[in-house]
């Protein structure tokens, strides 16, 4: 069940997120639910050093889990590379999840800004991990600009609509190289095995845990899906059929 993306691996294929959980405390319980290695941040949330501070991260073991920053509210290149820059100098690492969003209602990134803040970021040395639309062509230029994974949603942020761009997606994993991290809209752990299945090598959760009933059971839930997914991923699933094949064979029944 290991998962190696760029110089690091892990043992868990689930990432899980830091944002819309009611407190911290509920949000650092689903986080060991979940059995996940990664746990993405919103860099611009976070606050080092304040007097008397308690946030976010005082409730995040690092010593436990790999911080992903991710540049969220950023609406251009400029934004995205500052904030990313930002996240490198409070110390926290050289990854960064690149999201630049410029539009307020659906949440849809923007493919060209990406791809552009992609390219520098790259040329000074972070570990790039892009949030995109399931476009097959923009995942490939941006594994050609040397980014780490592509993340296509599945469908808009926080929807819980599932998988809405399968055939893309499966594109994008026959094409890519380096791995594919399904992110966005999943609502459901079956969604997250159906990526799984599909071929996807990981997933990444965070609404449809945080604003669970209980978080960190559905957080639990999602890590036993993904596991399913990815182990009937490799046992390799039987051709879909037109037609009917029985179970148990004809010859050498015992007649009536």
């Amino acid at each position: 069940m290991t998962i190696t993306i760029a110089d690091k691996t892990f043992n868990s294929r689930l990432m899980v997120g830091t944002g819309k959980f009611t407190d911290f405390e509920i949000m650092k319980q689903a986080h060991i639910a979940s059995g996940a290695d990664i746990v993405t941040v919103a860099i611009r949330r976070v606050d080092i050093g304040a007097p008397g501070h308690v946030g976010l991260m005082d409730y995040i073991d690092t010593n436990r889990f790999w911080i992903l920053p991710n540049t969220a509210g950023c609406q251009t290149v400029d934004e995205a590379v500052r904030v990313a820059r930002l996240g490198r100098a409070m110390g926290i690492n050289n990854w960064v999840k690149l999201e630049v969003i410029p539009d307020p209602k659906y949440l849809l990134p923007d493919p060209v800004a990406t791809l552009e803040a992609a390219k520098q970021l790259v040329a000074e040395g972070f570990v790039v991990l892009p949030y995109i639309n399931a476009d097959p062509l923009l995942a490939k230029y941006l594994e050609e600009a040397g980014c780490a994974t592509v993340m296509p949603l599945a469908s808009p942020i926080g929807s819980g609509k599932g998988i809405k761009n399968e055939d893309n997606i499966r594109i994008i994993i026959e094409q890519s190289s380096v791995p594919v991290v399904v992110d966005a809209g999943l609502g459901v752990p079956s969604e997250a095995a159906q990526a799984m299945e599909m071929g996807a090598d990981c997933v990444l959760v965070n609404t449809a845990i945080a604003q669970a009933e209980n978080p960190a059971q559905m957080a639990e839930a999602f890590k036993l899906g993904v596991e399913a997914g990815r182990m009937a991923y490799e046992a390799g699933r039987i051709p879909v059929k037109a037609y009917a094949s029985a179970s148990s064979p004809l010859t050498g029944i015992v007649g009536k």
